[in-house]
């Protein structure tokens, strides 16, 4: 039995003729009429009585129908949903990202997909980049996005793609002394309490703070008069309480309250890149759609994204 065989047996007691039929069909009489015996006789049973007045289903052959129906409904569903599958229309991506990824990046990129590719089943979590790249070795994660590229083990096996980038700026309250400043210097926040990401959670942007405020400064890796939060509104929030000198990236901006004040630091001073990074053997259609989105939303991306991916 085919599936043939099941659309020629619903033409025939649709249309209660077997000329109809095969003319829906497009088929010659005489084979359908050859094929439904055929059927018949694999079945043990008669499906239709042939009358002077038409051909119609017999009890055996009302429930072969409906059943019929329903393979071939499965049928038809079952290439549907491979295609839309194989589109990235449907299936699962689990994505981890730094808190900082939602002020500019991710608006666009992730509401763009969730509008195009509704069906899909979307894991999100805002964690920080040492603990999304781990999670994304281990098979956690589909899609990890994080300050400075991935580092240490298992490091080779990822495709790590720039996809912002950004400058410190230093956040504090109303009532600090810096609030009146559009800037300060590198040699001032020196000398201040500062709220930074932990060294532990956000080492890329530790050991980058460390050399650039120098051996004296109270940063990460050293004791005392650093208070530690990786998420920037916590940042902010601590900064207006007048816990200290919040630094973080430029695009803190778009979070900011009115009871604090953001500085530009001078001179200028580049972050360590916003970098998107995905495992090189994954082949997903639901990782590919979202990577093609990435491409159309941002500048430069996609020609990285060809030179990575062309060396696969």
């Amino acid at each position: 039995m085919e599936s043939r065989h099941l659309r020629y047996a619903l033409a025939l007691a649709e249309h209660q003729h077997f000329g109809r039929a095969a003319a829906a069909l497009g088929i010659a009489q005489p084979p359908l009429s050859q094929q439904i015996a055929a059927l018949e006789r694999e079945l043990g049973a008669r499906l239709f009585d042939r009358t002077a007045r038409g051909v119609f289903p017999t009890t055996a052959g009302e429930a072969f129908l409906a059943r019929a129906r329903r393979a071939l409904a499965e049928m038809s569903a079952a290439v549907s949903d491979a295609g839309r599958a194989a589109r990235g229309e449907t299936g699962r991506l689990r994505l981890g990202f730094i808190g900082s990824a939602l002020l500019e990046l991710l608006p666009s990129v992730l509401g763009t997909f969730i509008r195009d590719r509704p069906e899909v089943r979307l894991g999100l979590q805002e964690m920080s980049t040492r603990r999304s790249t781990a999670a994304l070795l281990a098979g956690e994660l589909d899609l990890a996005i994080g300050r400075g590229a991935p580092r240490g083990a298992g490091a080779e096996d990822l495709v790590s793609v720039t996809v912002g980038r950004d400058h410190l700026v230093a956040v504090v309250g109303a009532a600090h002394p810096f609030a009146g400043q559009a800037r300060v210097s590198l040699e001032q926040l020196k000398g201040q309490h500062l709220i930074v990401a932990p060294a532990e959670e956000e080492p890329t942007v530790a050991a980058w703070l460390a050399g650039l405020l120098g051996e004296g400064a109270e940063v990460p890796a050293r004791a005392g008069g650093v208070t530690e939060a990786w998420d920037a509104h916590t940042i902010i929030g601590l900064a207006s309480c007048g816990v200290g000198v919040g630094l973080g990236p430029a695009c803190l901006r778009v979070a900011a309250r009115p009871d604090v004040r953001v500085c530009e630091v001078s001179p200028r001073v580049e972050l360590p890149e916003l970098v998107m990074s995905f495992r090189a053997q994954d082949r997903s259609p639901v990782l590919a759609a979202f990577l093609d989105i990435t491409r159309e939303r941002c500048p430069g991306v996609a020609e990285r994204l060809e030179r990575h991916l062309g060396a696969r």
